[in-house]
């Protein structure tokens, strides 16, 4: 079942996917995102509806109303909903996809190079659990 909530998909194993999550969670102020691995079986079961390879995909990506965005757009439709000044951000959504995803994927792929990987996925606390798709 699709969350009614805005659903951040992030790679369960990646140092920095795991800090922009927490990140995210810190600025979620209005409980509005929910979050799951790639690499989980609620990920396994939504994904495949929009045609996206678990095996290929390397990018966040955000399921909201119905619709899928993935790298620089997801990235910034996430940023538009945070508390502070970070809704800023959303600005650059006039920058042409293929500019704003070009840099997003050099940094997807030195993710692991640059802040490492981890051997599991991050387990939430108790308290944060609720904000997690089984």
């Amino acid at each position: 079942m699709i969350s009614k909530n805005p659903v951040i998909f992030f790679d369960g194993v990646c140092n920095l996917c795991n800090a922009s999550v927490q990140f995210v969670i810190e600025r979620d102020n209005k409980n509005i995102f929910r979050f799951t691995a790639l690499q989980g079986e609620y990920a396994k079961k939504i994904l495949p509806k929009f045609n996206v390879d678990l095996k290929r995909i390397d990018s966040i990506v955000l399921v909201e109303r119905g619709a899928l965005y993935s790298k620089s757009s997801a990235a910034l439709r996430i940023a538009r909903r945070l508390s502070g000044l970070w809704p800023m951000l959303y600005a650059f959504i006039i920058i042409p996809k293929f500019i704003r995803d070009w840099v997003y994927d050099i940094i997807a792929k030195n993710r692991y190079k640059w802040w490492g990987k981890q051997e599991s996925c991050w387990v939430p606390t108790p308290k944060l659990k609720n904000k997690f798709m089984a």
